[in-house]
């Protein structure tokens, strides 16, 4: 990750008074879920 986006995870967290760890795993509960034999979940679009 870079340094960059590391810092603006960090000031997102402190804006909204979160932890990074929950800031990331509210990111990661909106990504779509990937069938299982899916080998290509890079077509998928994301909303």
């Amino acid at each position: 990750m870079s340094d960059r986006r590391f810092n603006k995870l960090k000031l997102y967290a402190e804006f909204t008074d979160k932890t990074m760890t929950q800031v990331i795993d509210e990111l990661i509960d909106t990504l779509p879920n990937i069938k299982n034999g899916d080998s290509d979940a890079r077509s998928r679009s994301v909303p």
